[in-house]
């Protein structure tokens, strides 16, 4: 890493300390958040409150503390100026916008949403705070650009326990699907140039986050888990059952994008689903798809998608959309072993947004810097039934045409 103190990088994190600086009313507290993100983009062993201050040349953490516990400005307001900047530094018309959660182990039961839960990222139930995030993906870089810590009901139901942690009296129970489409909304009310939407399963499964997406009118691909439903006039079909009858020829070998190995190769099936008129319209300006994953080493490892892209979109574009989602993992890692996102020493709702959100601004410096020294580059990339089948060849693509009990029936739902 350059010195933080001289040439390039000093010039580009003062310029980002100016864009965000205005947040701050008095001098004092300024000052203390460029020591914070000093810090946090700094060689310091662990990024707690003590080892920071000693980088910064402080006697004691008692100002970094207040900066995060008492220090007046609003985390949310750093997060738009964090928006614009990865806008600019990052971003591309093809953008993705990336939603997924990440865990932060924590011992004690006071910490905001702390509670023994399911952690994907120790992939195992552990006392932990969850936290969803929203990254942003081009061909640029990658960054994390907004987050919001899931409450459990065991804290919401709990109005004394939220008042000790400072959580704001109108906050109250939201699933991570939920919290995940104020994400979305906030992310397409800002600079971000975003044409795509991706995620894992359990947020693709959900329908309300799939016909909000639909209904912004921007592309999605989306996991979905294998017994996700299919659903027409003429029936009910699980995914994992139409994609059992897809012919040999409906597979082909596409690369999602590269990977720590190089390119990840895999088997991909895809085919555009039936127009549904009442959502789409006589002239539909987009299309529905079913897309699957196979491993090539093991056959039996299917992963499943649903789709929504421009008429004019391919698969292998699909794919890459579907390869983009490792995009946010990296962010995770990065932010974390880089930036200190998950060494924070805060328990209150406000410390954990404040904290979170400098580490994030950190790691967007991170990326734009990587971004500013990399010249061009490409995108990555990222039982048989008795019933006819419904894949059906049009032109160079696969169709799934269920067939239907009622003649006018050309609907099929994913709801």
């Amino acid at each position: 890493m350059e010195d933080l103190g001289t040439g390039l990088w000093a010039t580009e994190l003062e310029e980002l300390f100016l864009r965000v600086g205005g947040r701050f009313s008095r001098a004092e507290p300024r000052r203390r958040m460029r020591d914070y993100v000093r810090g946090l983009l700094g060689p310091v062993g662990r990024k707690n409150g003590w080892q920071l201050a000693e980088f910064a040349g402080h006697a004691a953490p008692d100002g970094l503390q207040r900066l995060l516990a008492g220090t007046r400005w609003d985390p949310e307001e750093i997060r738009d100026d964090l928006q614009g900047y990865v806008a600019e530094k990052l971003g591309h018309p093809n953008g993705v916008l990336i939603i997924d959660d990440t865990g932060f182990l924590k011992k004690g039961t006071t910490s905001a949403g702390v509670q023994r839960q399911y952690s994907g990222t120790a992939g195992r139930t552990e006392n932990c705070q969850i936290g969803v995030f929203a990254a942003y993906a081009s061909i640029n870089g990658r960054a994390l650009v907004d987050r919001e810590l899931y409450l459990p009901k065991s804290w919401t139901n709990d109005p004394d326990r939220c008042r000790a942690a400072k959580i704001p009296e109108d906050r109250l129970f939201a699933t991570k699907g939920e919290l995940a489409r104020h994400l979305v909304l906030r992310a397409l009310a800002s600079d971000l140039p975003i044409a795509w939407v991706t995620a894992d399963s359990a947020y693709g499964q959900e329908w309300g986050f799939r016909r909000m997406l639909e209904e912004t009118g921007v592309g999605y691909v989306l996991a979905v888990p294998k017994s996700q439903q299919i659903k027409s006039l003429a029936g009910i079909w699980r995914i994992d059952q139409l994609v059992g009858e897809a012919p040999d020829d409906a597979w082909q070998r596409l690369s999602a994008g590269d990977g720590a190995k190089g390119p990840r190769v895999y088997d991909w099936a895809s085919a555009q689903l039936p127009v549904i008129d009442f959502f789409d319209g006589d002239t539909p300006t987009h299309r529905r798809w079913v897309l699957a994953r196979r491993s090539i080493k093991r056959p039996n490892e299917i992963a499943y998608y649903l789709a929504y892209a421009p008429t004019s979109a391919t698969v292998a574009e699909l794919v890459r959309i579907a390869g983009s989602r490792w995009a946010i993992e990296e962010c995770f890692q990065a932010a974390k072993n880089e930036c200190g996102l998950d060494e924070y020493e805060v328990r209150r709702y406000p410390g954990w947004y404040r904290h979170i959100t400098l580490a994030m601004l950190a790691h967007a410096f991170l990326a734009a810097m990587a971004a500013a020294e990399i010249e061009g580059g490409t995108e990555e990339t990222i039982t048989a039934p008795s019933r006819p089948s419904p894949w059906q060849r049009s032109g160079s693509s696969w169709q799934l045409a269920i067939p239907a009990q009622h003649p006018n029936d050309r609907a099929v739902s994913t709801r």
